[in-house]
């Protein structure tokens, strides 16, 4: 039977799902209103829909290498409460849809969620899982690398950092050195070929008005700027940087003959604006106090 829109607004109004699951359900109960909420109700979709308002910021980031070791995968996925991110379904979830990103090599997150996985939807299994769990979870990113060299990726403490690492080679323990390294010191380019246009001229323009505002001469600032920039290099630079583990090399000291050939260094959450929680106020409202 044809669906009105008028029945879909009102669905979508009751219940808070999106329009094209309203449209299902009544579509499903031959436009039965009632039982178009109940359909809603049992595929978790109203339940999951009333919290996707809520911010998720808390969660993991996950990382995947394939078995012949040439796909790499870090994905972030967010829930509402750090308990959560260690709950057996949620962990369940994000070990599926990493495991699917290297096999199907999605073009982006539109395309993941458009995806399937044993005949469901990436999309919906995340609405499942919302329900499931009682928390909004989203998936947040992910990046896949291919290569023929060496991939290698870390994890810190449990979730809350990640790294994957691309190199030419070198042994295992090498990569790990690499991978912690960047995970601990956030280099933010593998050398200053790789340093950020923008983020140079910044810096430089801030090294300019420090010198300036120290009373320095003119003719002399510029030397003074270039001075230190060389510092910033190796504050940024992981191939400049003193290796974290002894502080005698720099990381091209260790890497020896191998090359970094570009890393991603992912902190949970980060970006997102976590609601600020004031306990205090809330038990004395609750209160009436």
């Amino acid at each position: 039977m044809a669906i009105s829109a008028k029945s879909v607004k009102e669905l979508r109004e009751r219940t808070g799902a999106g329009m094209m699951d309203c449209k299902k359900a009544l579509t499903a109960t031959d436009g039965d209103m009632q039982k178009a909420i109940d359909w809603l109700r049992e595929k978790g979709i109203a339940k999951a829909a009333k919290k996707s308002g809520r911010i998720a910021a808390e969660g993991a980031v996950a990382a995947y290498v394939s078995k012949d070791g040439k796909t790499g995968v870090l994905l972030e996925v967010n829930c509402e409460t750090d308990f959560t991110a260690n709950n057996e379904n949620f962990r369940a979830l994000e070990k599926k849809v990493i495991e699917h990103i290297a096999a199907t090599k999605p073009a982006d997150l539109d395309a993941l969620n458009e995806s399937s996985i044993d005949g469901k939807k990436v999309s919906d299994l995340v609405t499942e899982a919302t329900a499931t769990i009682g928390e909004k979870i989203s998936i947040r990113r992910f990046v896949t690398y291919e290569t023929e060299g060496k991939l290698t990726t870390y994890i810190h403490m449990g979730g809350k950092i990640g790294v994957l690492v691309e190199m030419t080679g070198g042994s295992d323990e090498l990569g790990k050195d690499i991978a912690m390294q960047i995970a601990a010191a956030n280099p933010s380019a593998v050398d200053r070929a790789g340093v950020d246009a923008s983020e140079l001229e910044h810096e430089k323009e801030v090294l300019r008005k420090q010198a300036l505002e120290e009373g320095k001469p003119e003719k002399i600032v510029e030397k003074m700027v270039m001075g230190r920039i060389n510092k910033f290099y190796k504050e940024v630079c992981l191939v400049e940087q003193i290796f974290v583990k002894d502080n005698e090399k720099t990381v091209k000291d260790i890497l020896g003959g191998e090359k970094v050939l570009r890393f991603t260094r992912w902190q949970l959450g980060e970006g997102i604006e976590k609601k600020e929680v004031d306990f205090a106020a809330e038990v004395a409202a609750q209160a009436g106090m």
